[in-house]
């Protein structure tokens, strides 16, 4: 029974994996994330509810038909992985980066959805104030609106990274299942689904999954009572 405890190089190795894809997933995809969210409350456009869908697709697409798109588009031979291997030397398929970008696509509209509803909340009288004050735009939005939605940027942030942790789909038809490039906790689980004897080790990782998900949730519960605690006394 002890040694179900221990966690193996693989797994271990899985597990920082599966935590640096996730982490990048959540950074890279903020600011897009943000900057979204705020056309989508704040602007009316034409083709505003097309943006909305396009945003909101990998919800309803099947995770495989997501990563066969992102294969063809951001593989090798795809307009744009052709685009930021010649521009930046970036490879997307068949890599951990690959990953992260299968992770980051399938949490953004979680993410966007969770800022969104945060911005449609704000008093716009208190922006309005600020701007009457000679504040610019962007100052005000720094100033006045970042921390007023804190507490959704916060929730965004943890749904993404909770969504990256646990995406397979997309993610092994993109990047495939490689140990020790792509092979993250759910496609770590899966191979140890396939193997004689593999229980304990799907068990095992099941349960850090579990951990670190719950510990997720909880520490967006904390930040999101102190911003709200911030955003109370400021007001």
């Amino acid at each position: 029974m002890n040694d179900f405890w221990t966690l193996s190089p693989d797994e271990w190795t899985a597990i920082r994996l599966s935590l640096l894809v996730a982490t990048v997933a959540v950074v890279a995809s903020l600011p897009f994330g943000l900057a979204i969210a705020w056309v989508l409350a704040r602007r009316e456009f034409w083709g505003k509810s097309l943006l909305n869908g396009i945003v909101h697709l990998p919800l309803v697409l099947p995770p495989v038909v997501t990563g066969y798109l992102l294969l063809i588009s951001f593989g090798r031979k795809g307009p744009a992985g052709q685009f930021f291997e010649q521009c930046c030397g970036l490879v997307f398929s068949f890599r951990w980066t690959g990953a992260a970008l299968a992770c980051a696509v399938m949490g953004f509209p979680l993410m966007v959805r969770a800022i969104r509803l945060s911005l449609e909340s704000v008093d716009r009288r208190l922006e309005d104030a600020a701007g009457t004050l000679g504040a610019s735009p962007a100052w005000v939005f720094l100033t006045v609106t970042l921390p007023l939605i804190a507490s959704g940027v916060i929730a965004g942030m943890i749904l993404c990274f909770a969504r990256a942790m646990g995406e397979f789909g997309a993610t092994i038809t993109f990047v495939s299942n490689i140990p020790g490039e792509t092979q993250t906790l759910p496609s770590a689980i899966y191979t140890f689904t396939q193997v004689p004897g593999g229980d304990e080790g799907a068990l095992r990782l099941t349960l850090v999954s579990l951990v670190i998900s719950m510990g997720a949730l909880i520490a967006s519960e904390w930040l999101a009572r102190r911003a709200g605690g911030a955003r109370s006394i400021t007001s």
